[in-house]
């Protein structure tokens, strides 16, 4: 097993130490891909579906999009993605 370095692109003199969330051994149920509205993120989405599609056809996959990429997710989004998915991919594109 190899070693993660999580990288903290903030400029942050002494970066904070974070931990990465246990992962699951297999993508099962249901994926939200979240659009944040920024340009071609729609076609990074795109993509990966496609890539799920082919190579995990069990797992559903819910596309969302925020409605600027200026601010955070609305609560109402949030909520409603963690109680319809057990997995999130966010499109950060340009």
């Amino acid at each position: 097993m190899c070693a993660m370095r999580i990288l903290d692109p903030t400029d942050e003199r002494e970066p904070i130490r974070r931990q990465l969330t246990p992962r699951p051994e297999h993508v099962t149920g249901t994926v939200g891909f979240l659009d944040i509205s920024k340009p071609r993120g729609n076609v990074l989405l795109d993509r990966l579906e496609a890539l799920f599609d082919e190579r995990l056809p069990d797992v559903e996959v819910r596309r969302y999009a925020k409605p600027t990429f200026t601010k955070p997710a609305p609560e109402d989004l949030r909520r409603k993605i963690a109680e319809e998915c057990g997995f999130v991919i966010e499109a950060l594109a340009d």
